[in-house]
């Protein structure tokens, strides 16, 4: 017996979203996000990036992905994990953007994952655990950011998105390598502890305030933002034209928890019901890699 996938998942949300939108408190309060005490992060700076892309094929190639300099990738999908755009409205107001997960202090990709494949775990760095996901997607549908990508050319699909390079630690630090960090000629993006980025931000911008936006009281994109995020942003230009969402201070992962716990407490059989469709997708996965390992 076959059955849509999809239109079984948007069952699920449609009523969990009901049951919620009955069930959540008029006013709350969420709880500020702490940073983690080994929090390591990443700083751009689009004012000094001359978008060359060479952190693009270092990160294909640290993890290995398809694709080179010469053919560079036009936005982040199932076989790019990081990308530089351009925005141009003129000579007076262009800049290049580096877009990739932001690593959310509350992330509302793990808040989502009923399975616990997405999950904020050593320096607060989000990763992905393929052998837990079930290829639902939530995490796509609840990143305020449009991060994370699936594949869908592959037999057997995964989620795709940066996680800072976690598996290459180095001997000296005993922290991730970010291989985009390691090739930038100009140091437009930098990685290491998040407070040392943090004061590094302030430190630029109390030097040339005059270079960063906005005018008269420059801003640290992710400082804040969505609770706070360990990549953080400088640039001349208005973050929400280079694609950055102007989320408040509210905990990106907080509308995602509620709704999650609303439908865990008031619909038992619904989640009875997704986890064994887990299963059998899971199953179905495994069959899959058997057949084509062999």
């Amino acid at each position: 017996m076959s059955f849509d996938r999809r239109k079984l998942l948007k069952g699920f949300a449609a009523v969990g979203a009901g049951a919620a939108a009955s069930a959540l408190p008029a006013e709350a309060s969420p709880p500020k996000p702490e940073v983690p005490p080994d929090a390591f992060g990443m700083l751009y700076d689009a004012t000094r990036c001359i978008g060359c892309r060479a952190c693009v094929t270092a990160c294909k190639n640290a993890n290995g992905l398809p694709g080179n300099l010469y053919d560079p990738p036009e936005d982040l999908s199932g076989d790019t994990k990081n990308i530089i755009k351009v925005y141009d409205h003129g000579k007076t107001d262009e800049s290049y953007v580096k877009a990739q997960c932001m690593h959310c202090l509350d992330p509302a990709c793990a808040r989502a994952c009923m399975i616990g494949a997405l999950q904020k775990r050593e320096f607060g760095i989000v990763t992905y655990d393929p052998e837990r996901c079930i290829g639902c997607r939530y995490c796509q549908v609840a990143c305020p950011y449009e991060i994370p990508k699936f594949q869908w050319d592959t037999p057997t699909p995964v989620i795709v998105k940066c996680e800072l390079c976690h598996h290459r630690i180095s001997k000296e630090t005993g922290k991730p390598m970010p291989a985009c960090c390691e090739v930038c000629p100009r140091e437009a993006v930098i990685s290491g502890d998040y407070r040392e980025l943090l004061a590094e931000a302030e430190r630029r911008i109390a030097e040339n305030p005059e270079r960063y936006w906005p005018a008269g009281s420059p801003k640290i994109y992710g400082k804040t933002d969505g609770g706070g995020t360990q990549v953080l942003y400088l640039a001349a230009v208005d973050f929400e034209k280079l694609g950055l969402p102007e989320l408040g201070e509210a905990p990106a992962g907080y509308e995602a928890a509620e709704i999650q716990h609303t439908v865990y407490q008031g619909f038992i059989a619904p989640v009875a019901l997704y986890g064994l469709l887990g299963a059998v997708l899971w199953k179905n996965r495994r069959s899959a890699e058997k057949k084509e390992e062999e």
